[in-house]
């Protein structure tokens, strides 16, 4: 069985999902550590309900980003991590991460890549004017919101939305795609080459109402 190490800043709703699928079933993985950077984050607290081992360590304890993810990765080493999420993980990784999980750290963001990258990805999807806005799974590499991609999930722009409104529906999406991105990896499905992520098998189909771009 994978273990899954989850990296949290917030409220931790995805790892709520993630936590969710594995007790359905459905993730393929056990979710064996969850570390936060943040002491007040609510990931930690999900963690802590469900039985889920914690660990919190402050970034501003280290020197530098490097530093921190040297304590990210003899954390995640200890607890016998192969594979980390990032769910709503507010700081950028280094090779120091990078290189010590190569092609074995997902993370999530709220927009179709390559499209709205950063922060407030919502706000610049409502900005922009696009019809269809989502979600994206993607391995992490050295770039932002940039490594390949294995999950979109899609929903449409309704004139009347406003910024939290459209983020509410994302976030629908990043629920659904998350742990079926994780499963795939833990189920050894996912080829990558290069920019390319190639699905072995058939991917599940989606909730109602949501389009997967697989």
């Amino acid at each position: 069985m994978t273990r899954l190490g989850v990296l949290v800043s917030g409220r931790g709703s995805n790892l709520s999902a993630i936590v969710e699928a594995q007790r359905a079933g459905r993730l393929g993985a056990e979710v064996g550590l969850v570390i936060s950077n943040r002491p007040g984050a609510g990931g930690l607290e999900i963690a802590a309900a469900n039985q889920v081992p914690t660990c919190l360590l402050e970034h501003g304890a280290y020197p530098s980003r490097s530093a921190f993810d040297r304590a990210l990765v003899d954390a995640l080493v200890a607890a016998r991590i192969d594979l980390v999420a990032l769910a709503g993980f507010d700081r950028l990784v280094t090779r120091t991460l990078l290189d010590a999980f190569p092609v074995r750290i997902l993370n999530v963001h709220p927009a179709l890549l390559p499209a709205f990258t950063g922060l407030h990805a919502q706000r610049q999807a409502i900005e922009y004017g696009v019809r269809v806005a989502g979600a994206t799974v993607h391995y992490v590499d050295d770039q932002v919101d940039h490594g390949p991609i294995v999950l979109q999930g899609a929903v449409a722009v309704q004139p009347n939305d406003d910024e939290a409104a459209l983020a509410a529906r994302i976030l629908e999406v990043e629920h659904a795609i998350f742990p079926a991105a994780i499963r795939l990896h833990a189920e050894g499905r996912l080829e990558v080459h290069g920019r390319h992520v190639r699905i072995r098998g058939s991917v599940p189909p989606p909730p109602p109402a949501l389009l997967w771009i697989a």
